[in-house]
């Protein structure tokens, strides 16, 4: 069978067919675009070059990798979709993991790939894979352009297409969406087409009707608070991490605060779930420690979950073994989020439009006060230990990571943003970060819980803030050390990212799981892989200023230093196996401070 024959096209036609499909994402809400080199992408990248003119922020970047977890970062903190653009082929391999977490992690991400057309496909030519199933298990919706190119869509079918992408990132569950799309050679447009283009851009000059933030979405049918829960008798709360847009979640905290007022419930809220140090309301910062290997927390005699499910597995299991009613409420996400099968309900309405459809007048019930309060009192006891005896040490040492976390949180200025990589530093917030912090905005790959583009996601998380602090193991650093590689853009940004290194030769978290062996088996080779590495040398090759911090009484002036530069390290030494030691004694001493002389729990 003859092969079918090209559509004819100019690469004028090219880079008019990729001007109007950005221009109509751009109409939607398109502020940034992250864009990596390539030929196939060509039309692509100089459309996207002309459109800077009229508001669309232009990031250039060498590894897509790196560019996919960038756009992350930047849809995680505003819920604005960010949008990639790659050539084809492996480089859109590349995407795969950052568009995993945006699953998982319910972040709206773009991604725009060029592609032969379909007269090239799977007859050997260059550079020519099925990337247009890639991407396919983790994408709300996966689009294409016409087969033969872009260049044969018609203006309304590039409106369409871009429309139904946007839209479907922003459904719910927000998410990532693939436009895969074919262009037909010649890709690359002379300078009098480009010159024609822009000319035509400049004189007409169109309007952009942004509309950036999703579309109301329909709420799911909601109960009456007093159909499930029962606010006049004890209870508690638990908060995941926040997945829903930033812009959610003073309305979010503002609901819980009154819900706790009527009700008068204990708000357990995971470290990602940016609520701790919130204005008026009741945390209990410390449960980690103390649902440790003597269980200090009783079971809650019914449970309102809010959101995903909190890292701690202690945690876990403690609403697995609570029987009383449990409620899950998202905010606008449908997907089932129970991992423990316990909840009796699960509702996407969001935490407000529950109780808006008729939360019963009152106050906190006695009991509810009593039970509440037995929890908060042991919280305040725990914090106690903590700064008097565990985690008092002499300012001239720093060599324990749960310090250098409760430190940070007490150090950081209120409402700076914080990403924590995954492993040990987001444990050791969960656990160690200080009651009397004040609130911010908290990050982490609390999705897919991996450790794939660390330093980009934050560095994206940082240009759309304006600062960021990231705390960081050094392997998860390492993994992506070419996110040093977004000091320019940072600069020309305006943006300050500052990385606060923990640095114990190797995976930290391993020392904390049960699987340290004997003699017959390697454990450092095998789990730990410590790697011969200086990361202070590594970051100056990237330009990259850097500070070594050898003490507590140093990281003051180290965060104030870092902050003059739009990239720095802060980089600490630790010994993970003194620091694992630590907190297992530390566990067990915290889970063991309210029982009572027959073994008996104190708050039963």
């Amino acid at each position: 069978m003859p092969a079918p024959s090209a559509h004819r096209c100019s690469a004028g036609d090219n880079l008019r067919a990729a001007l109007a499909l950005l221009e109509a994402l751009q109409r939607l809400g398109l502020r940034r675009l992250v864009l990596c080199p390539g030929s196939r992408s060509a039309p692509l990248a100089v459309a996207a070059g002309l459109l800077e003119t009229s508001g669309l922020a232009l990031i250039p970047a060498v590894d897509e990798r790196s560019a996919a977890f960038l756009a992350l970062g930047l849809g995680r903190a505003d819920g604005v979709p960010a949008a990639v653009v790659t050539t084809s082929g492996s480089a859109v391999a590349n995407l795969l993991p950052a568009v995993v977490e945006a699953d998982h992690g319910a972040v709206p991400l773009l991604l725009l790939t060029a592609d032969r057309p379909a007269r090239l496909k799977g007859c050997g030519a260059n550079q020519t894979v099925n990337q247009e199933a890639f991407l396919a298990p983790c994408c709300r919706w996966i689009g294409a352009g016409d087969p033969r190119g872009l260049a044969a869509m018609p203006a309304e079918g590039l409106s369409a297409l871009a429309e139904r992408a946007w839209g479907a990132a922003l459904a719910a569950p927000v998410g990532p969406v693939h436009l895969n799309l074919p262009f037909e050679e010649p890709l690359h447009a002379s300078a009098e087409q480009i010159e024609a283009e822009w000319a035509r851009r400049t004189s007409s000059s169109p309007a952009l009707a942004v509309n950036a933030q999703p579309a109301a979405r329909p709420l799911n049918p909601v109960d009456s608070a007093a159909d499930l829960l029962d606010p006049d008798q004890p209870g508690a709360v638990v908060v995941g991490p926040w997945r829903a847009p930033a812009a959610q979640l003073e309305p979010f905290a503002e609901a819980l605060v009154r819900w706790q007022r009527r009700s008068g419930w204990p708000v357990l809220a995971d470290g990602l779930s940016g609520l701790r140090g919130w204005p008026g309301l009741q945390l209990v910062h410390g449960y980690d420690l103390l649902l440790g290997e003597g269980h200090a927390l009783p079971a809650a005699p019914q449970l309102l979950r809010l959101g995903s499910m909190p890292a701690s597995r202690r945690l876990q299991q403690w609403i697995a073994a609570s029987d009383g009613p449990q409620l899950l409420i998202t905010e606008g996400d449908p997907r089932n989020l129970d991992a423990s099968g316990t909840a009796r309900q699960q509702l996407a309405c969001g935490l407000a439009a529950w109780l808006a459809a008729g939360m019963p007048d009152g106050q906190p019930s006695e009991a509810s006060q009593v039970w509440a309060a037995a929890l908060m009192a042991a919280d305040q006891q725990l914090q106690q230990q903590l700064d008097q005896r565990w985690l008092s040490a002499d300012p001239q040492a720093l060599s324990r990571e749960p310090a250098l976390a409760r430190a940070l949180s007490r150090l950081l200025p209120a409402g700076e943003p914080l990403m924590l990589a995954s492993s040990s530093p987001v444990r050791d917030w969960e656990s160690f970060a200080a009651a009397d912090a004040p609130q911010r905005p908290v990050f982490g790959f609390r999705g897919a819980s991996g450790i794939d583009g660390t330093l980009s996601m934050a560095a994206g998380l940082a240009m759309s803030h304006g600062r960021t602090t990231l705390l960081s193991g050094d392997l998860a650093l390492l993994h992506d050390a070419n996110g040093w590689l977004w000091r320019e853009a940072m600069a020309a940004a305006k943006a300050r990212l500052t990385v606060v290194l923990v640095d114990n030769a190797g995976g930290g978290i391993f020392e904390q799981l049960p699987i340290r062996t004997g003699p017959q088996l390697d454990f450092e080779r095998l789990f730990a892989m410590p790697q011969q590495l200086d990361h202070t040398a590594l970051a100056a090759g990237y330009g990259i200023p850097a500070r070594a911090v050898v003490s507590l009484d140093q990281l003051a002036d180290g965060l104030s230093w870092a902050a003059q530069h739009p990239m720095a390290l802060l980089h600490v030494r630790t010994d993970r196996q003194a620091d694992a030691a630590l907190r297992r004694q530390c566990r067990r001493t915290m889970a063991s401070i309210h029982k009572g002389p027959d073994g008996g729990n104190t708050l039963s």
